[in-house]
């Protein structure tokens, strides 16, 4: 596929503080010089944003476990065409290393396979191994993986019939020592508050969800740098998921409804503590691709503003994931709109050009 010239005019939003009014796209990279006369160029215009940041999501992955290729590549196409073109994989069985080849859809940062506690995951999904063998795998899934290692904090304890940590402390210690020694950060689900005590004790690098924050977690977490990625939209299903679960476990179902209740205090109590927050939406298991927009719209709820926002799924995302945005000689990544989001969030469900790897792909 070869890319043309292309001219970006309009209002280029390189950053919160850094505005300019155009870019110029040449053999697939960003660069801030025009092109010698005489070039073929296409002009698009209008409000620009690096390619947005998906930074939970599972391509490859169901309800049910991994998925073939052919609904992975569906899975990858409908995140492009919600304008996110960087995602993080937050844990999959399936082996998607093809898409790398494929220039046509989004990058993606893997995580490897999730690593849970032997049945205290949903079945298909992760590793499920023993306290003892923790590092071990965490070293395993460090070295498949692209720089992150996804572990399951907590999950329903059926002896229990409520939320509960799935390691011991010295175990997570270990592990993310072990990971760290790797070159690969740590993150984790986690649902409930006491397992988060215990991450942020054994130095985790990120917490998916993070509903159970409390005062001194917040606090802890904001000391040490400890990313959140709240996944509102996941969190929606909480109600459904107790009404499930009411009949046989009515403590764990009571417990998920109050952390469903005070989601956007949680979220805001992290962003006021300055917790860094991403966006991410846990599309995948039994949500569906290309929810960024849904999930942007969510964390305004919760009392960001549009530029915490825009930060927390583009300009920010991307650093934190070591990724290139609108800067010169990186791959021209981006998505163009026809209007402004920082004047109205709802703008990021609208996508006027999509263009990847130098490319107008939608």
């Amino acid at each position: 596929m070869t890319a043309p010239v292309l001219h970006i005019r309009g209002t280029v939003l390189v950053g919160p503080q850094e505005v300019r009014d155009e870019l110029w796209v040449v053999g697939g990279k960003i660069t801030y010089a025009a092109p010698s006369a005489g070039a073929d160029v296409q002009t698009v215009q209008g409000w620009v944003l690096p390619g947005l940041v998906d930074a939970h999501a599972h391509v490859g992955l169901d309800a049910h476990g991994a998925v073939d290729d052919a609904t992975s590549e569906k899975q990858a196409v409908a995140e492009r065409d919600s304008g996110t073109l960087l995602l993080r994989d937050a844990g999959s069985p399936s082996d998607t290393r093809w898409i790398d080849d494929r220039e046509d859809l989004p990058r993606i940062v893997r995580a490897g396979r999730h690593i849970a506690r032997t049945r205290r995951y949903i079945r298909n999904y992760a590793h499920e191994i023993e306290p003892e063998d923790l590092a071990r795998y965490v070293r395993q899934e460090a070295r498949r993986g692209d720089g992150w290692v996804k572990i399951v904090g907590d999950w329903i304890d059926r002896d229990t019939g409520d939320l509960s940590p799935c390691w011991p402390r010295e175990a997570l210690a270990t592990a993310i020592n072990a990971a760290h020694e790797e070159g690969a950060r740590v993150t984790a689900h986690c649902f409930g508050e006491e397992s988060l005590r215990d991450l942020a004790a054994a130095g985790i690098d990120c917490i998916e969800h993070a509903t159970g924050l409390m005062p001194d977690t917040v606090d802890s977490f904001a000391a040490q740098g400890i990313a959140i990625v709240p996944t509102l939209v996941n969190i929606d299903t909480f109600p459904s998921i107790a009404a499930s679960a009411e009949d046989r476990f009515p403590t764990y179902a009571a417990h998920m409804r109050d952390l469903h209740t005070r989601r956007y205090a949680t979220v805001a109590e992290a962003h006021d503590a300055g917790v860094p927050i991403y966006l991410g939406t846990d599309a995948g298991g039994s949500l569906p691709h290309g929810l960024v927009a849904k999930e942007a719209a969510e964390l305004v709820n919760a009392g960001l503003s549009v530029i915490d926002v825009l930060t927390a799924s583009s300009w920010g995302a991307r650093s934190w994931l070591r990724k290139p945005g609108l800067v010169e000689g990186a791959s021209a990544d981006l998505v163009v709109y026809q209007a402004d989001p920082r004047a109205d969030i709802r703008v990021l469900a609208a996508p006027q050009h999509i263009i990847l790897r130098g490319v107008v792909v939608s």
